[in-house]
């Protein structure tokens, strides 16, 4: 079998949406270490310099290329790997019991992607649209100057269905992640039985962690919420 027939197979669309998976769960940390910053009294300041620190940086922005490489190519097989499903089930089961055999998230993996891909396209209209081609305020710290992208999530999360989206579409991300990130690692062979129960357990506190996180920075936002932490300041 040469590399064609293999990333056209069932089992190398699978390998394929597991790497690329857990690319875009190793972004999700990142991304989440930037706006956990919004959480606390001196949020604001902090936010925007690690904000301008990932969208200045030569490295991350050529990295964004790939990321959004990974979004695509993860989409996408997962599109075909349905489609390629769908079209071998051509006879139905006497008995048809999937709650018995899997749990419901791990058999709506396409219909939770699509809520998130939805998500996706207006999280990029709402901040990434206007932070790379213009409509952001600038601010100042000191000799700091940057663009002001925390009044852009100000104004957006104001509005009270902007929270409520947000908040869906953290929770549709929570349980494809719930199934996603322990299958990535035992498609790609690395579930051994040793380490199946760590694997599971860390599966579990990512998926509620992270979402969590992004849920919480709407919401508090919303309800004018901070944490005081005195000066807190992060690695930017």
């Amino acid at each position: 079998m040469n590399w064609n027939q293999f990333l056209t197979s069932s089992v190398g669309r699978k390998f394929v949406m597991a790497a690329t998976g857990l690319f875009l769960i190793f972004f999700l940390i990142v991304h989440a270490y930037v706006n956990v910053n919004v959480l606390f009294t001196n949020g604001e300041e902090n936010f925007n310099r690690a904000a301008h620190f990932m969208s200045s940086n030569v490295l991350i922005r050529t990295m964004e290329f790939g990321l959004f490489a990974g979004f695509i190519v993860h989409i996408w097989q997962g599109y075909l790997l349905a489609r390629q499903n769908n079209a071998k089930r051509s006879q139905k089961y006497a008995i048809n019991a999937p709650a018995q055999t899997s749990p419901w998230y791990s058999r709506s993996m396409a219909v939770l992607g699509t809520l998130i891909l939805l998500f996706l396209v207006i999280h990029l209209a709402d901040f990434w649209t206007p932070s790379r081609f213009g409509g952001l305020q600038d601010v100042q710290y000191g000799e700091f100057k940057t663009h002001n992208l925390y009044a852009k999530m100000d104004e957006v999360f104001a509005k009270e269905w902007a929270v409520i989206v947000y908040v869906l579409g953290c929770f549709s991300l929570a349980w494809h992640l719930l199934h996603g990130f322990q299958s990535a690692f035992q498609t790609l062979g690395w579930k051994h039985r040793k380490y199946a129960v760590l694997i599971e357990r860390i599966g579990v506190g990512y998926a509620v962690l992270v979402p969590l996180i992004f849920a919480l920075m709407p919401i508090f936002m919303y309800f004018n919420i901070e944490i005081p932490l005195g000066n807190l300041t992060f690695l930017f």
